[in-house]
């Protein structure tokens, strides 16, 4: 059974798929399953995937110390994993706000990371979304026909009216907005089981970020890196927008921003050709 003892002794689980050199690989939620990954659009062909589920999620096990689960101190059981796994240098993938765990990593180990790949970022030290682009992609799909009840539970959501069996509702009658072609196909990507079901896990993830006092000092460790980074957005993610991508890029010394024109928060479904292409490019960079 791939579980391995983490730094404080916490079984988290690990998935190996494919071959060739190694690239770990951090799922977002927070809290969600690694299996929502599937194989990255085809990514496995050309290297080795290790899909790491965050404690807290997926098959990991639950901390009793919930302060362990935030992205900062999450970046810990990264480095756990590369000990266990006898590397000295990995490549790292991360997408969503498994992006938030993969920057405290790099600034952590800077030495540790060859190539990072960033995808459809939350942001950099916390989630950065644009209030004004999100609202400007929702309302440029205004004319399809699953709006009206998309923007109704997208209103009530940011309310906070609601909870429970409610709330499942809704989020899952918000989900076009992720995407930049919606289809009744794509609820086949939101699987049973593959969502976070401990309910107190995104407040414990997002508690790593800075207090105001120490935002600069946190943003400065992330400028202060070398490791070459690829950054990943999606044209039409009105999820979490183009914005937060568009800091990562400039945060990090030399990074390159790519965004996809036919993708929304999940690019490797939406465009896999490109996203392979693309990731694979930068990997195998000299």
């Amino acid at each position: 059974m791939p579980i391995f003892p983490s730094h404080d002794h916490v079984g988290l689980w690990y998935e190996l798929a494919g071959a060739g050199d190694p690239l770990l690989v951090l799922g977002g939620g927070p809290g969600t399953d690694a299996r929502y990954l599937g194989d990255l659009g085809g990514l496995d062909r050309h290297h080795r995937l290790v899909f790491l589920d965050g404690r807290a999620a997926g098959r990991s096990e639950v901390p009793v110390d919930r302060s362990t689960v935030s992205f900062v101190e999450q970046a810990r059981d990264v480095e756990a994993l590369r000990v266990h796994l006898g590397l000295d240098r990995f490549d790292l993938l991360a997408h969503s706000a498994g992006c938030l765990t993969a920057q405290e990593y790099l600034a952590a180990h800077p030495d540790r990371v060859r190539r990072a790949v960033l995808v459809t970022p939350v942001g950099r030290v916390e989630r950065e979304p644009d209030p004004v682009e999100l609202a400007e992609l929702k309302a440029a799909r205004a004319d399809e026909p699953w709006y009206p009840k998309a923007a109704e539970a997208d209103r009530r959501l940011a309310a906070g009216e609601v909870t429970g069996a409610e709330l499942a509702v809704l989020q899952s009658w918000a989900l076009p907005f992720s995407w930049y072609r919606w289809s009744r196909e794509r609820y086949a990507e939101y699987r049973h089981g593959h969502a976070g079901s401990v309910p107190w896990v995104r407040d414990a993830f997002y508690a790593g970020a800075p207090a105001p006092g120490e935002r600069a000092a946190r943003l400065a460790r992330l400028s202060a890196g070398t490791t070459p980074v690829l950054v990943l957005a999606g044209a039409a993610d009105a999820l979490i927008g183009t914005v937060p991508a568009r800091r990562v890029a400039e945060c990090h010394p030399g990074a390159r921003l790519e965004v996809l024109a036919e993708s929304g928060h999940r690019p490797w479904v939406e465009e896999p050709d490109r996203f392979v292409r693309t990731v694979t490019e930068f990997l195998t960079a000299g």
